[in-house]
Order: structure tokens, then C-alpha cells, then sequence
């Protein structure tokens, strides 16, 4: 099995890389939607709830993630504080999901002609140490100002998108990301440039071992 983690700050377009990369043949993990469906699970919800209040559940017993957005993203060390406790309720539920997710796919591919590829979109993926299990770390760039646009299309305001990109920075160091297995994909053109970049990136992966 290859394993492809992607790094990248909010709206560097990785799920977009992800969604390429998944035309190629790759199978997508998606952190965020793993987190979503952790929600659900007793404990997590209980864990959220006593710790955040009840004005984090809907009425239709769904979670506000606006409203649990305002309590984890933000300036303060209350805020600082906050993310690391939801990341301490929900994080241990997505790992143990995606290594169950990963470890139905190793056991797939023994009666696939090649070796499973995966692709970890994974927003912590370095933070996390997940980068240490890929084979190979794509960097997904793009432009500030390309980046701005798209999150205030996401209607966040200028303050969101700082509070973001420093919960993102907080425990992000170069130093943890393998340069020997890292590549870089820029995302702030169009649609047609990426794609060419992650075809580059997939027939690497792809290239039978002695060639090249």
C-alpha cells in the first residue's frame, strides 16, 4: 500500500488535490468527514456536550459547528485551551478510524494486481504525525490572497481566517515534515496546472520499481 498525505493550509485546495487524486484510481480519506460521523458516537457527543454546553446540539440533535467553532477558534488562550480539548475528545475516534479504514484497505489490495495508493486529507497531518506512515507528503500551496478569497467566499471573516491559520501554525513545525519524501503541489492557478501537477506526483507513485 502507498500512502499519500497531504499538508496544507486552510483553502490551499487539498481536498481539491484529494479529489485528483481519487480520478487517478487513489482512495480518499477524509479526516473532516471521519470527525463528522465521530459526533455520533455516545461518548463523543456526551465528552462535547459537558464540555462545551448544550447550545452546541441542534434542535435535530446535529452538531453546530458554527457555534463550536466560535468557542475553539480564536486569539485567547481560553480558545487555545478549548481546541486542544476537542481535539482531545475527537482526535483519539478519527485515528482509530482511519487505522481501521487503512487497515481494511492493506488487507484489500492482497488480491489486487498493484499496490493500493491512499491519500490522508488529513488537516493535521504533520501536527498529528501522520507524516511519519506516508510514503510520500505532498505540500499543497497557493497564494494569500488566492487563499483569502476563497475562505471569504466560505463567508469567514478576515478575523476567522487569522484565527484558523494560527491554530494551524500552532504545532506545525518544518522540521517534522520529511523533505526526502516531500513534493509540492501550487493550487492558486487553475484547475488544468494542479491537475497536471498531480498527474506528475501520481505517475511517480505509479512508476515500476528501475525506472526512472
Amino acid at each position: 500500500m502507498i500512502v499519500i498525505g497531504l499538508i496544507g493550509r486552510i483553502a490551499a485546495g487539498k481536498s481539491t488535490v484529494a479529489r485528483m487524486f481519487a480520478e487517478h484510481g487513489a482512495e480518499v480519506i477524509d479526516a473532516d468527514a471521519v470527525a463528522r460521523t465521530a459526533f455520533d458516537e455516545p461518548a463523543v457527543r456526551r465528552a462535547v456536550v459537558e464540555r462545551f454546553g448544550p447550545a452546541v446540539v441542534a434542535d435535530d440533535g446535529s452538531l453546530r459547528r458554527d457555534i463550536l467553532a466560535e468557542r475553539v477558534f480564536g486569539p485567547t488562550d481560553g480558545h487555545v485551551a478549548a481546541l486542544e480539548d476537542l481535539e482531545a475528545i475527537v482526535h483519539p475516534v478519527v485515528r482509530r478510524r482511519i487505522e481501521a479504514r487503512l487497515e481494511a484497505i492493506r488487507g484489500d489490495e492482497k488480491s489486487a494486481a498493484e499496490p493500493a495508493v491512499v491519500v490522508l486529507d488529513v488537516p493535521l497531518l504533520v501536527q498529528a504525525g501522520w507524516a511519519s506512515r506516508c510514503d510520500i507528503v505532498v505540500r499543497v500551496v497557493c497564494d494569500d490572497a488566492v487563499r483569502a478569497g476563497r475562505l471569504a467566499a466560505r463567508k469567514l471573516s478576515v478575523q476567522q481566517q487569522r484565527d484558523r491559520d494560527a491554530a494551524w501554525s500552532r504545532r506545525f513545525r518544518e522540521a517534522d515534515v520529511p523533505p526526502e519524501k516531500t513534493v509540492t503541489v501550487d493550487a492558486t492557478g487553475d484547475l488544468a496546472y494542479t491537475r497536471i501537477q498531480v498527474s506528475h506526483v501520481w505517475d511517480r507513485v505509479r512508476r515500476p520499481a528501475g525506472r526512472g
